[in-house]
């Protein structure tokens, strides 16, 4: 990092950000990623790792959850409904993206994902009939998609966007490139999805070490996309490419005090209020470094967030078919 921002401090909304206790979920990618994943992690720990910015004027406000690709999505719903930190701005939680009325979705979503990347996603399912028509349902719910592809589908879901421009699609970690793989083909498929002024792209997931790269990459994204990127850690995940303050440090050189980039365009697409941001801010400027939020921690007002999976109050939480919110 070369310096200081300026006078004017900078508002960070993470916006993908992942949490998750491997004693009480079960998440088969794990098996296989690097070790140091492995663990247990929280919100807490993602703003301590924020807090050595604070004398370059950034100021950390909050995160938006993304869901973790486990095998209980029902617990996972459960266990972040039960998260009190407010902190989190908004969450993307898990849903099967299909024809609108056999679509449930939780009732704390600000967006959905259905991994397209993972091994057992059919190569070519977002051209599906039915996919496409549950990116409908979305659309008129007002409910962003988050789409996490495989390199060689972006095309495919240039398509799916074609098809149910409506809907707002957030492409996730810059399409999953990789210094190999940024090249003409690369930026014909982006600008094609660009092309749908419903299509937002997360500026995360690439490898740092090639700063000629990284810098070419953000000029590439911020000519094509323009106002509708917006910042994403990926933590805990970066440091398994990366590391978080890396990435966040060749953001604040190559793109400084970039408001849209690093708040605006996640409140605007996850629909995060002014209010919301001002109460989080508050929380964590008056939070210490020890450990609060996640799965099974500490809550705002000291609640125990920590649930019993079997309780009575984790079954609480109500999932309600899309359909319903396409009758209004």
């Amino acid at each position: 990092m070369t310096g200081e921002l300026g006078d004017a401090a900078l508002d960070v909304i993470d916006a993908h950000v992942h949490v998750w206790d491997p004693v009480r979920q079960r998440m088969p990618w794990l098996d296989a990623a690097d070790s140091r994943l492995n663990r247990r992690f929280t919100l807490g720990e993602l703003a301590a790792c924020y807090r050595p910015f604070a004398r370059l004027g950034v100021r950390f406000v909050g995160a938006v959850y993304v869901e973790i690709d486990c095998d209980d999505p029902l617990q996972e719903d459960r266990l972040i409904a039960a998260d009190g930190d407010r902190r989190w701005l908004a969450k993307v939680m898990r849903a099967d993206v299909c024809a609108g009325s056999a679509m449930r979705v939780p009732l704390l979503a600000a967006g959905v994902r259905d991994p397209l990347h993972v091994p057992s996603s059919e190569v070519g399912r977002c051209l599906a009939d039915g996919f496409i028509a549950g990116l409908e349902a979305l659309g008129r719910a007002e409910l962003p998609f988050d789409a996490c592809v495989r390199r060689g589908e972006l095309a495919d879901l240039a398509e799916a966007h074609e098809r149910s421009p409506q809907t707002v699609i957030v492409l996730d970690h810059m399409g999953n490139v990789t210094p190999a793989t940024f090249d003409g083909e690369y930026r014909r498929v982006m600008q094609r999805l660009a092309a749908v002024p419903t299509t937002y792209l997360k500026v995360s997931g690439y490898p740092t070490a090639d700063r000629g790269f990284v810098r070419e990459l953000l000029a590439f994204s911020r000519e094509t996309f323009g106002d509708r990127r917006m910042y994403a850690s990926n933590w805990p995940v970066v440091e398994s490419y990366a590391t978080f303050a890396e990435h966040l440090e060749t953001l604040l050189d190559e793109e400084g005090v970039n408001k849209t980039l690093f708040a605006d365009a996640a409140a605007r697409v996850y629909g995060i209020g002014d209010a919301d941001r001002a109460r989080a801010a508050r929380i964590e400027e008056t939070s210490g470094i020890g450990e609060t939020g996640g799965i099974g921690a500490v809550g705002e007002a000291g609640t125990i967030n920590h649930i019993d999976d079997d309780s009575e109050e984790s079954c609480e939480l109500i999932l309600k078919a899309c359909s319903a919110l396409l009758s209004r």
